[in-house]
C-alpha cells in the first residue's frame, strides 16, 4: 500500500497536476493539505473518475485538508481534538479496513507560526502539543497509525539549504524542533529519515528568488509512523520531479510504501 502526502497549495489551481500525479504515482491513500476550498466546491468529478473516494475538511481561501483513498474509510474524524474554539481546518483522520485489522491515516497541516512575535507562534506550539496528546492516545490502540502532512517543521540543520537563513524562523526555532522531538519520543518514526541519510533532501522550494533552480529547499513534509506502521514500512520517496511541472505547488509529494 502506498500512502502519500502533498501540500497542493490550492486544489483548484493545481487540479491538472493533481490528476496527472494520481495517474502516474498511483497512491492508495493521498493526504492533501492547503486545498483552499470549502467542502461543497472541492473538484470531485475528475478525482472520483480515477477511483478515489474523497473526504474533505475545507475552509474558504485558506488551509483545508483532504483524504483521497481507493478504500472507502470506515470512520472519518475532522478537527484536531483539544480546542473547541479552533476554527481552522487543519486535520482529518480516516480509519481503513485492511487484511488483519485496520489502519489510521491522519492528514494534517500544522500552522506556520510566523511572524514569531505574533499570536501565530503560540498557536503553532499549542497545536503541536495537542497533536502530541492526540498521538499519545492513539498509540495506545497499538495499530498502524500514519500522521502525514505538512508539519512546517525543519527537524535538523541538514534538512534546510542554509541553517543561517532559517535560524530565527518559526519552522526551525528550538521550541519548534523540541515539540517535534516530543512526537518522536512518543515512539513515532520519521519514515523518510528511517530509510535514508541522504542530504540534501527537501520537499519544499519557495517560488521566490529561483529557489527551485538553485535547490534552496527545506524538508518540512513528513510521515510519522506508529511502531505497528513502521514495522510494515518498505520504502519512501520524495517525488521531486513534480516541482518542475507547469503551475506547480511549492511542495512536492512525499510517499511511503507499506507491506499491508
Amino acid at each position: 500500500m502506498k500512502i502519500a502526502t502533498w501540500n497542493i497549495n490550492g486544489v483548484k489551481a493545481r487540479l491538472d497536476g493533481l490528476v496527472a500525479w494520481l495517474k502516474a504515482s498511483n497512491p492508495d491513500i493521498a493526504c492533501l493539505q492547503e486545498i483552499k476550498s470549502v467542502d461543497d466546491t472541492f473538484p470531485r468529478e475528475e478525482i472520483e473518475a480515477l477511483g478515489y473516494h474523497i473526504e474533505t475538511h475545507g475552509q474558504k481561501g485558506f488551509n483545508g485538508v483532504a483524504l483521497l483513498s481507493k478504500l472507502r474509510p470506515d470512520e472519518v474524524n475532522r478537527g484536531l481534538p483539544g480546542d473547541d474554539s479552533d476554527e481552522q481546518s487543519r486535520f482529518i483522520e480516516g480509519v481503513f479496513s485492511i487484511a488483519g485489522g485496520a489502519i489510521r491515516v491522519c492528514c494534517l497541516y500544522l500552522p506556520n507560526g510566523n511572524p514569531v512575535e505574533s499570536e501565530k507562534y503560540p498557536y503553532k506550539l499549542g497545536w503541536m502539543q495537542r497533536l502530541a496528546s492526540f498521538a499519545k492516545e492513539r498509540l495506545l490502540l497499538e495499530e498502524p497509525l500514519i500522521l502525514a502532512g505538512d508539519y512546517n517543521v525543519i527537524p535538523e540543520a541538514h534538512d534546510c539549504w542554509d541553517v543561517n537563513v532559517w535560524r530565527n524562523d518559526a519552522l526551525f526555532l528550538p521550541e519548534t524542533r523540541a515539540a517535534f522531538r516530543r512526537l518522536r519520543n512518543l515512539g513515532l518514526t520519521d519514515a523518510v529519515r528511517t530509510t535514508t541519510d541522504e542530504v540534501p533532501l527537501y520537499s519544499f522550494w519557495d517560488y521566490q528568488a529561483g529557489c527551485w533552480q538553485k535547490n534552496f529547499g527545506i524538508r518540512i513534509d513528513h510521515l510519522m509512523l506508529s511502531p505497528e506502521a513502521a514495522d510494515k514500512l518498505v520504502s519512501t520517496s520524495i517525488e521531486k520531479h513534480v516541482r518542475a511541472w507547469e503551475k506547480p505547488s511549492d511542495h512536492v509529494p512525499v510517499a511511503a510504501q507499506f507491506a499491508f
